[in-house]
């Protein structure tokens, strides 16, 4: 028996292994010129994304007619936009200094203005090469450049600050499941498999990435306040509604929706996560028999955000020399 578990461990660790030859390929090819063939995939790419992006938004916008989520738009309390905004930005801080945890545990110091420069300047790519090159691989590419580090390192640095988003969610999603009555399932459940699943987790980080693993209690609880503040976006996004006052009742299914839909939206396969988010949404709140239109604005007044906080990181794009402007040199 205990052969066999021994085994088993072999058999994922070779597995991993696979994984992370992949994962060295894909950074080495965000970092490297491409050929002719990269290049055409990576138009077609942006193509697709285009077309996905515009057919799920399309999709939404013939459930939902566009007037009356405009109309939630443009009469919303000033104020709790302004806060709503705010409150994502705050959620981008928390979530660069989460990835600098995540650097520094591959004795990767930067200095933390640095840090938050390149972070922006990765959003902004994010929104302005879809399909390209992206935030992330710029990052991959510019401290392979500039610190001599292995791609693979800095890719997995990425990767696993990623997952620690995903381990937030989780558990902000399993605390909404419990207070909303209409679930008609016992806390325990979702709370035992939430703890499993982090166990298994918190495993998998220390046997096979335990380097990445140091500030394991640090990252995540940063996770959870990244994950808190988007959350509060949407919460101020509703207040913001002259009708407030009839959702009051029903906050907890609305976060819950974004969250879910949020999951969905990681996954680049649309603009930002436009069009994806605002399906999920509409399709999700129907479960809880929530307004459709609050659905959309929502979903579609926190992409607008994202897109808004994201093209601060324009100013490093028309000036770049202002990236490493008034920071110690690199120690050779």
């Amino acid at each position: 028996m205990i052969g066999g578990k021994i085994q088993k461990i072999n058999t994922f660790a070779a597995k991993m292994t696979k994984i992370e030859d992949v994962a060295e390929e894909a950074a080495e090819e965000a970092v490297e010129h491409k050929t002719w063939k990269g290049t055409l995939w990576g138009i077609i790419k942006i193509i697709l994304i285009v077309v996905v992006t515009g057919g799920l938004l399309y999709y939404v916008f013939s459930k939902v007619p566009w007037a009356k989520v405009q109309f939630r738009l443009t009469h919303a309390d000033r104020a709790w936009l302004f806060a709503a905004v705010g409150c994502y930005f705050i959620s981008m801080i928390f979530s660069a200094w989460r990835l600098l945890s995540f650097f520094n545990s591959i004795d990767l110091k930067l200095d933390y203005r640095f840090n938050l420069r390149l972070y922006f300047l990765g959003m902004c790519y994010n929104v302005l090469l879809p399909g390209g090159i992206g935030g992330d691989g710029y990052k991959i590419y510019l401290l392979h450049k500039r610190y001599k580090l292995p791609t693979k390192k800095v890719f997995w640095a990425i990767l696993l600050d990623r997952l620690s988003g995903f381990w937030a969610i989780g558990l902000i999603t399993v605390a909404l499941i419990i207070l909303i009555p209409k679930i008609d399932i016992h806390f325990g459940v979702p709370t035992s498999i939430f703890v499993v699943g982090t166990l298994i987790y918190y495993w998998v980080l220390q046997r096979f990435f335990k380097e990445y693993s140091r500030n394991f209690f640090a990252s995540h609880g940063k996770a959870i306040a990244v994950q808190t503040m988007q959350v509060l976006v949407i919460i101020c996004l509703l207040i913001a509604q002259s009708d407030f006052h009839i959702f009051t009742t029903k906050i907890a299914p609305y976060l819950l929706s974004f969250l879910t839909s949020s999951l969905a939206a990681i996954i680049p396969f649309s603009l930002g996560g436009g069009g994806v988010r605002d399906a999920i949404f509409v399709n999700v709140s129907g479960f809880f028999n929530l307004k459709p239109d609050m659905a959309v604005y929502l979903s579609f007044g926190f992409y607008l955000i994202s897109i808004i906080v994201a093209l601060l990181g324009l100013y490093y794009v028309i000036r770049p020399k202002r990236m490493e402007k008034g920071l110690p040199p690199i120690n050779q």
